[in-house]
């Protein structure tokens, strides 16, 4: 068993969770436990900020108990340990400050030395450490470098190791490092790219196919993110897209990805405007990052909005029309369609959103996620991505 800190849209971080792992569940408004026996590789997750192994769960949520618990555990647990131990401690909805949590690392820490065991303490300036910190410091990584994730539910308390944080700088460095970049035709961050492929779910090669690897397909490739999240997930990759220099940015970003990372897989690239284009078959999923339509620094107004909107709907429609007819039925969908914010915070939507059906597919429905629709946003923006998780009937 696993728990998950949740990114800042938990219902989206959940969501991926859920396609992966299937058996995930909430355990607090920003966790999520995982029922795997396989070791998770977090870097393969865009949503997840922490992971760990279930250790404990103490049945109680006041911080005495979880506190004691903890130390008499790890105190037996780490009392023949060789080597020195770095021990980082993240508690999260605890009312609680950094010294009170610091201070049950101290008693560890006494208990250990009595013993003739070191451990090392990573100061928190928070009551819980941020990824940077925890990646910085490897903790998760090895056995002598642990991160105890403390997380308090309704009625207890879960303590767990990490496995990993995400790796903040990595995802960073491929996205800023890329040769190619075009602020023009918007940036898609390349967590968000994992979690929409995920969302896709595991995919398998077509047997009947000569293509060893599933194959993705961008029918809106852009400079090539979702592309090369793909091939580093171990997928093919197959990018189109209507303007000739995007096909050479992706080209060049694909071809400067596989010599940095060493990969082999497979891709290709063609011309093709979404509306109309024939795509090649073997095709195991759709995964795009559709027309968003012009960026906003403020609410448009109800008129400029209208025109907006009905250009976007008309493009994206065409498309999953075109779409529809070429892929076999079952085939996952996963893309980002705009949706516009309001001063208010609310949301204006497009109008096939509601109607997907019409477009020759359905929605997939999600146990872990209530809410109607699964959004991408920062705080900033007045162009949101909303995500359509869909299949081809």
């Amino acid at each position: 068993m696993y728990i998950a800190l949740l990114g800042r849209q938990p219902e989206l971080s959940i969501a991926e969770l859920e396609r992966v792992y299937t058996k995930v569940s909430w355990f607090s408004p920003e966790t999520a436990l995982i029922d795997t026996e396989d070791r998770i590789n977090i870097q393969k997750l865009g949503g997840s900020q922490k992971i760990g192994r279930v250790i404990l769960e103490v049945d109680s949520t006041e911080w005495r108990h979880v506190s004691g618990a903890l130390v008499k555990h790890y105190a037996k647990i780490w009392s023949t340990a060789s080597g020195k131990i770095t021990v980082g401690l993240s508690a999260y909805d605890f009312q609680l400050s950094a010294r009170e949590l610091q201070k049950s690392g101290l008693i560890l820490k006494s208990k250990l030395k009595n013993g003739g065991v070191s451990l090392r303490l990573i100061p928190n300036q928070e009551v819980a450490l941020s990824t940077a910190t925890s990646h910085h410091n490897k903790l998760g990584l090895s056995d002598n470098k642990v991160e105890l994730l403390i997380v308090r539910g309704k009625n207890t308390t879960i303590i767990a190791e990490s496995v990993g944080a995400q790796n903040i700088t990595a995802l960073a460095a491929r996205d800023q490092g890329r040769p190619r970049r075009d602020a023009f035709v918007g940036m898609l961050p390349p967590k968000l790219a994992q979690i929409m492929i995920n969302l896709a779910g595991p995919l398998e090669a077509d047997p009947t196919q000569d293509l060893a690897q599933p194959r993705i397909l961008d029918p809106f490739c852009g400079t090539g993110v979702v592309l090369q999240e793909a091939m580093l997930m171990g997928y093919g990759a197959y990018g189109t897209d209507l303007a000739e220099k995007m096909i050479r940015y992706s080209r060049d970003n694909l071809n400067w990805l596989q010599d940095k990372y060493e990969l082999t897989g497979h891709w290709y690239l063609h011309e093709g405007d979404a509306v109309d284009t024939s795509w090649q078959q073997p095709i195991a999923a759709v995964v795009a990052e559709t027309y968003l339509g012009q960026p906003f620094s403020a609410p448009p107004s109800s008129a400029k909005l209208t025109e907006v909107r009905g250009n976007c709907n008309h493009i994206i429609g065409g498309f999953m029309k075109n779409l529809s007819k070429q892929l076999k039925p079952g085939t996952p969908v996963v893309l980002a369609v705009p949706a516009w914010k309001d001063k208010f915070d609310g949301f204006t939507h497009l109008p096939l959103t509601t109607k997907v059906e019409d477009y020759g597919f359905e929605r997939v429905e999600l146990k872990t996620v209530e809410a109607d629709r699964l959004m991408y946003f920062r705080p900033d923006q007045v162009v949101a991505r909303e995500l359509l998780l869909l299949i081809k009937k």
